[in-house]
């Protein structure tokens, strides 16, 4: 019985997929020395396991990194997109997509914690997370009290992957029915540069025009994109 008993273990050994030791020391790898010790692929990886316990990932994750270009790409790709990518099923996708909002999440909530005026870092961090690799140009809204602290959050706007329609009337009448007496302007650029088109300084000069007489202040128009962002406030734009 001890000998049936032996095999049946030798068996199981056998049998059991060579990625299973892989995954163990990524993990390992990961407790001990932080994501900073890993790849993007590694990370990828490791997201993947939870999804796909019984499949060697390294593949996908490295199909993943080939057609988006880094973690950060693949994390905010366009579901349509990763849906593209063989063997990458809905529950891989939801998956990164809850890593996404996650991220969005507690970067807002870092923003929301103190004045952004005096944490602009992480502004910008959660701009760059919120919309810097969409790949439709959005256009939001912070919207600020008489603190500079952080009322509401919005996307004004979704338009083309070169184009979003805007209308700084609106934007100022969203300000009033908030009760925002500061606004910052977002918007990101698909193409990846973050340099302002003449159509973004003319958009922002008019919606400045109409918030000044209204104790409304513009802070600044931030620009984001794969390669980094724009101020137009610090361009000396507006």
């Amino acid at each position: 019985m001890q000998e049936k008993k032996r095999e049946r273990e030798r068996g199981f050994a056998d049998a059991t997929p060579h990625y299973y030791g892989h995954r163990e020391r990524l993990r390992d790898r990961f407790r001990e020395a932080g994501s900073g010790a890993l790849s993007d692929y590694e990370l990828l990886e490791l997201l993947l396991f939870r999804v796909l316990p019984r499949r060697d990932v390294k593949p996908l994750a490295k199909s993943l990194l080939e057609k988006f270009g880094s973690f950060a790409e693949v994390i905010a790709a366009p579901e349509a997109r990763l849906a593209e990518v063989k063997g990458l099923g809905e529950a891989c996708i939801t998956e990164l997509k809850i890593v996404q909002a996650a991220a969005s999440r507690l970067l807002r909530g870092a923003v929301k914690k103190r004045p952004v005026l005096s944490s602009w870092s992480t502004v910008l961090d959660y701009c760059r997370t919120a919309q810097a690799f969409a790949d439709r140009e959005q256009f939001r809204v912070l919207f600020l009290d008489k603190r500079n602290r952080l009322i509401a959050d919005e996307v004004q706007q979704t338009g083309t992957v070169d184009h979003t329609p805007v209308y700084p009337r609106e934007v100022i009448k969203r300000a009033l029915e908030l009760s925002s007496t500061a606004i910052i302007l977002v918007h990101n650029h698909p193409s990846g540069d973050p340099t302002p088109s003449q159509a973004d300084i003319t958009m922002t000069k008019a919606i400045v025009a109409i918030a000044e007489p209204l104790g409304i202040s513009v802070h600044d128009h931030i620009i984001v994109g794969k390669g980094g962002h724009a101020s137009l406030k610090g361009m000396r734009l507006i």
